[in-house]
């Protein structure tokens, strides 16, 4: 069977990574985490003191990011692959609160975006590729064979981001969760640079009643009708 890409598009907190990665090692693609890449950038920026709730060095983080080695790393175990930031296993890390507040400052950057595309470029360069994020069908790859435009309301986002927390165990509260969501919507399709709209060849999937299990079907159905 041919190699496709696939694009998966959406706002924060509508699964989109979890149905890439299931997606991905059901067709045998590499999976590629892109939000993972502006998590670990702000991490990174968090680890220089260059980014707070209050202030931001553009500039010198800017001047920093030949520094920065993003790779990916299979993990068998898990079943997808993990993000390293200069060597080091950052994956639960870059998923914490703290991170959330500040990605979508960092993501707006123009410099940023730029270095970030063009690695996702590379790695999607001989297809069979499952990547999501905010600008993968409208940016990455305009061609992709497959854009998934994934959305839900607010609430129900914030639910989930609200649950995940609670498992690791960190302090919010779910009023807290919902308004880093509706910010980072706001921050997400309101930057000048590859702002989060919907390609016009996506196929728009509202997954706020549905399960896990029918969205990974609706999903895998198409790409299979596309594949064959």
């Amino acid at each position: 069977m041919k190699k496709i890409t696939i694009a998966i598009d959406g706002f924060s907190s509508t699964g989109k990574s979890t149905i890439a990665k299931e997606l991905a090692a059901k067709l045998k693609y590499v999976y590629v985490d892109s939000g993972a890449m502006y998590r670990a950038v702000t991490l990174y920026a968090i680890q220089r003191n260059l980014i707070s709730e209050d202030k931001f060095f553009k500039k010198e983080l800017i001047k920093e990011l030949k520094q920065i080695q993003l790779v990916f790393k299979f993990n068998s175990a898990l079943g997808f692959a993990e993000i390293y930031l200069n060597g080091v296993n950052v994956e639960t890390e870059i998923r914490n609160m703290k991170v959330s507040r500040l990605v979508s400052k960092v993501a707006e950057v123009p410099e940023i975006r730029k270095k970030l595309v063009e690695q996702q470029q590379k790695m999607g360069k001989y297809k069979g590729v499952v990547m999501d994020g905010r600008d993968i069908g409208t940016v990455v790859f305009p061609d992709a064979e497959l854009k998934i435009f994934m959305t839900a309301s607010a609430e129900k986002r914030a639910k989930r981001r609200f649950d995940e927390f609670m498992e690791r165990g960190e302090q919010v509260t779910f009023e807290e969760t919902l308004k880093n969501v509706e910010y980072r919507d706001y921050i997400d399709t309101t930057r000048k640079d590859s702002p989060l709209v919907k390609a016009k060849d996506a196929i728009e999937i509202d997954n706020s009643t549905l399960t896990k299990a029918e969205q990974f079907e609706k999903v895998y159905k198409l790409a299979l009708e596309i594949i064959r």
